[in-house]
């Protein structure tokens, strides 16, 4: 086990797994060196079906230099209607070649316009908008370019099919085709690349602070960005002149200059709940995701702790809460049903693990919210010093309209099988929704976040 990057310490990923020097290079030389394309999940039906019953239509879109909100609102804004009409069920990075599906209220075939970048793809009719999740997983194909030690790519693999418990499975490890496991933790993209800030506003939000809020997502510059940009983060923080911040912020940094706008419309100084008001002024995604990325960062903390006590995370100790396996998950794909958990009791252990060494079950950690049940044993202890570090209680998540939170719990080990190939450097994989590439890709590049992408 070695230490993380200090850009990954920073949000919870205390170490890597695997002890062998990474390969080096970087992600996403071009778009099409990151490509994902969505295992689909959702029931259409055909493009002619009734619109009273099937009001949304679904189209796949293949982009390349889009991300998955930037894209929606240029669709929005082509078809005159509200951003709130457009769904989809996982959010794709803009560098990259991405294939995933849209749902559009109220949309005809014949309105959809033609964007650069992007291919557009009408695939039927829905009775339902798509939801956040709707889809099995993800299939990736990721070149590493300019690999300083690419020949460490294979010691790298024999080690994380030891982390994943899979000594036994049938596909050799020194195999071009091998299974692979990493600690399931949320990606350095939850809590933003370059400027990791979303889990900050989060973690004010839940704590009930506003302001902090508001100004943890308008201020702390970093490095990465450009001067000017750093300039009015630094002005906004030292003045909270709102009006004179809208005009210090570029243009492409919409979500900022909103919040700029909202408080610049109060008069005098605002309140705590005027705050809340321009946060909620943001795409409803957006919203949930500040929410979200506190709740990844409690995970990735409590996951490195496990790690720190040398807990094993492909199978249970006694404590722990496992889930069971999707029944209808697509071939060669692990799906943990999170609906379906099982305190594992003393007594339970044994038969637990054999699930676990299976595919049948997964240990799990929580995503905290109001529902949240916390573990037993030592996990358990994991779990409740994390919260009481971070100033946080289950209630906590009681919050206003989109902020709001019941909690989940997601599993703690993610596996895959893996295809490598060597000229170039080539990972081709898939992993389960809310499953992040990068997770696998730091443990063989080791370098920076930045150039993982």
């Amino acid at each position: 086990m070695r230490p993380a990057h200090p850009t990954e310490q920073a949000v919870g990923m205390e170490h890597y797994v695997t002890d062998t020097a990474g390969v080096g290079g970087r992600l996403r030389e071009d778009d099409d060196h990151f490509r994902v394309r969505e295992r689909e999940r959702f029931d259409t039906q055909p493009v002619d079906a009734g619109t009273d019953a099937y009001p949304y239509l679904v189209v796949r879109a293949t982009l390349s230099g889009w991300d998955t909100n930037d894209f929606a609102g240029r669709l929005s804004d082509a078809l005159g209607v509200s951003r709130e009409r457009i769904n989809w069920a996982g959010t794709k990075d803009k560098y990259a070649v991405t294939t995933q599906l849209f749902s559009i209220y109220g949309a005809d075939p014949a309105d959809l316009p033609e964007v650069r970048g992007a291919d557009i793809e009408v695939v039927g009719r829905a009775g339902r908008s798509l939801e956040f999740g709707d889809l099995a997983g993800n299939e990736f194909e990721l070149v590493v370019s300019d690999p300083e030690r690419p020949d460490a790519a294979t010691e790298i693999t024999d080690e994380l099919h030891a982390f994943g418990g899979l000594e036994d499975d049938d596909n050799a490890a020194d195999s071009a085709d091998v299974s692979v496991g990493v600690p399931n933790f949320f990606g350095q993209q939850r809590f933003g690349s370059r400027r990791p800030v979303t889990h900050e506003v989060g973690l004010e939000i839940v704590r009930g602070d506003w302001a902090g809020a508001v100004m943890a997502y308008l201020g702390n510059p970093t490095d990465a960005e450009p001067e000017s940009t750093q300039e009015a983060r630094t002005f906004v923080e030292e003045t909270r002149d709102w009006q004179e911040a809208l005009e210090r912020f570029p243009n492409r940094l919409r979500y900022e200059r909103s919040l700029c706008h909202g408080l610049a419309e109060v008069d005098g100084d605002p309140e705590p709940e005027d705050y809340r008001a321009a946060l909620e002024r943001l795409p409803s995604n957006l919203q949930r995701l500040f929410v979200h990325a506190a709740q990844s960062y409690a995970f990735n903390l409590m996951l490195s702790e496990r790690l720190e006590r040398g807990l094993p995370f492909d199978e249970p100790v006694a404590g722990d809460v496992a889930c069971f396996a999707d029944t209808d998950a697509p071939a060669g794909l692990e799906l943990p049903d999170t609906d379906r958990l099982q305190r594992v009791t003393d007594r339970r252990v044994r038969s637990v693990r054999r699930h676990c060494e299976r595919g049948r079950a997964f240990v799990t950690a929580p995503l905290v919210g109001t529902e949240t049940e916390l573990a037993d044993g030592e996990q358990g202890e994991i779990e409740r010093a994390v919260l009481d570090d971070l100033n946080l209680e289950p209630a906590d998540f009681d919050l206003p309209g989109e902020f709001y939170s019941a909690g989940t719990r997601r599993a703690i080990l993610v596996r895959t099988g893996l295809t490598l190939e060597t000229d170039p450097l080539t990972l081709s994989f898939a992993l389960p929704k809310g499953s992040y590439a990068t997770v696998l890709l730091r443990e063989y590049l080791k370098v920076d976040p930045v150039d993982l992408g």
